[in-house]
């Protein structure tokens, strides 16, 4: 199993130090977890972050807060007592009955039995629950083992067998937050929350997600209760179509809502080098985005998402945090980041062959220099249309 890379000695910038700093929650079950040798989450994720955030010299202990698991009772909150039940089920017996997987598809190729199927999802769910509570007074918290918007009240969905975004925004209007602004730009579309709040006006549903992608739903057209905003994005969308939509939907919705608190989950399948989807972001704009949100409500809660290649989840995320956190990114990462990247592998995978040299000697991605694409702008004007009488 390898090892954390120790931390080096290093100046943390103001933000990273005092009652209200940005925290970060994991947990050391993610590490050598897997769905399985052929499933996309055979790859480490949130380890990867961990290790590189403390090799950084960015993840300090008092920074860091361990994940608690969530018990049922919390999960209920969203998810039916039958699945719960049954979920646990799987864990103990390491399999499904027929009738099981019916109802609630486990033991699908999508939601394999593993051995941490419940574990590990309820830890996930935890942190995001708790982050709700830590957030009573404000701040910001990052969480990437989060984000699993698939997850259905009664069924496994997509990779995901528990929605802790929805846990997340249940428990900060438990502790609070009136108002809550929940933005995903993961490549696929929040179709788990959209079924939990689309027609609660006091949650904001915004989306930007790859058009003729499963889960099939989200269309520019839909609505809900007025409350829901959705982009699908074409085939090789870049940065500059992202920032067009920051610019002119995402943060004018997100301001017109005047959230208590903001949720954003940070999905990494929409950058290039995903095996899963084809967009064509950098983490510049995962990055950018946050910055930009960061000042429009005084509580935030970033995830993690989707992300099925292990270099770019890892670096993206890192950069995620060293954002949230008031780190700079270098140019250049230092040795023991350097050795955490080199580390890792992508079995089964044609990019984990040749793995290019930047994907071990930095974070930031290099800008790619493509335009907006005039569908991207078309939707574009007709959201903002929408939104006009508003802003």
């Amino acid at each position: 199993m390898r090892q954390a890379a120790p931390a080096p000695t290093v100046h943390r910038p103001d933000a990273a130090l005092g009652a209200a700093a940005p925290r970060f929650i994991g947990s050391e079950i993610y590490r050598g977890s897997s769905y399985g040798p052929l499933h996309p989450l055979r790859v480490p994720r949130v380890s990867t972050v961990i290790d590189l955030a403390r090799a950084m010299g960015w993840l300090p202990p008092e920074r860091y807060i361990p994940s608690p698991r969530a018990r049922p009772a919390a999960l209920h909150a969203f998810h039916t007592p039958a699945y719960i039940a049954a979920l646990q089920r799987a864990e103990a017996e390491q399999r499904v009955d027929e009738a099981t997987r019916a109802r609630h598809e486990l033991g699908t190729a999508s939601n394999p039995v593993y051995r941490e199927v419940f574990r590990r999802p309820a830890t996930a769910a935890g942190g995001t629950i708790m982050a709700g509570s830590l957030l009573r007074a404000g701040g910001a918290i990052h969480n990437p083992g989060g984000g699993t918007h698939h997850g259905m009240p009664d069924r496994a969905n997509g990779f995901c067998y528990l929605n802790d975004p929805v846990l997340g925004i249940l428990s900060l209007r438990h502790h609070g937050a009136a108002r809550v602004a929940y933005v995903d730009v993961d490549a696929h579309h929040c179709d788990g929350v959209d079924v939990a709040f689309r027609d609660d006006p006091d949650v904001l549903l915004v989306s930007t997600h790859e058009e003729r992608r499963w889960p099939f739903t989200g269309p520019l057209e839909d609505r809900g209760a007025g409350n829901v905003w959705n982009l699908p994005l074409p085939r090789g969308a870049g940065d500059a179509d992202m920032a067009l939509a920051a610019e002119r939907v995402i943060l004018p919705a997100v301001a017109r809502h005047r959230p208590d608190a903001i949720v954003l989950q940070c999905g990494a399948d929409a950058v290039e080098e995903d095996p899963l989807a084809r967009l064509s972001l950098t983490n510049n704009a995962h990055w950018a985005l946050l910055r930009t949100l960061r000042p429009l409500a005084p509580r935030l809660l970033v995830l993690g998402g989707g992300g099925y290649n292990p270099w770019s989840v890892g670096r993206l995320w890192t950069g995620v945090w060293a954002t949230l956190a008031g780190y700079e990114i270098p140019d250049r990462l230092p040795p023991r980041a350097e050795a955490v990247l080199r580390g890792l592998s992508f079995p089964g995978n044609r990019r984990g062959r040749n793995p290019p040299e930047h994907w071990f000697t930095t974070l930031r991605d290099a800008p790619r220099d493509i335009p907006v694409s005039a569908t991207v702008r078309a939707r574009v004007d007709a959201l903002a249309a929408r939104l006009a009488p508003w802003v």
